[in-house]
């Protein structure tokens, strides 16, 4: 049974003949999509209520984490097209 992907990847496609380069420049533009992302939904409130454990000092602790991740698929879907316009700049460079 083949399951087809919710959403395919954002970017064009990686294959063997992206220089290295070019590879780790857009790695690091979509690292700091992630980290901008990542700031932007510590503000929304999404984890301030405690609904799904009943809070406690272990869900605070690592509802950062569950944040941090949400905001690194979002930058590697696409996210709100950062990571895509930093890597156009530095590539010109």
């Amino acid at each position: 049974m083949d399951i087809p992907p919710i959403s395919a990847p954002a970017g064009p496609p990686r294959d063997a003949s992206t220089p290295p380069a070019e590879t780790a420049t857009r790695a690091a533009a979509e690292a700091f999509e992630a980290a901008f992302l990542a700031e932007m939904l510590k503000y929304t409130g999404m984890n301030s209520q405690p609904d799904g454990f009943g809070g406690g000092a272990g869900e605070e602790a690592f509802s950062g984490f569950l944040t941090e991740e949400y905001a690194r698929l979002m930058a590697a879907r696409g996210g709100i097209g950062l990571a895509e316009r930093i890597f156009e700049i530095l590539k010109q460079r």
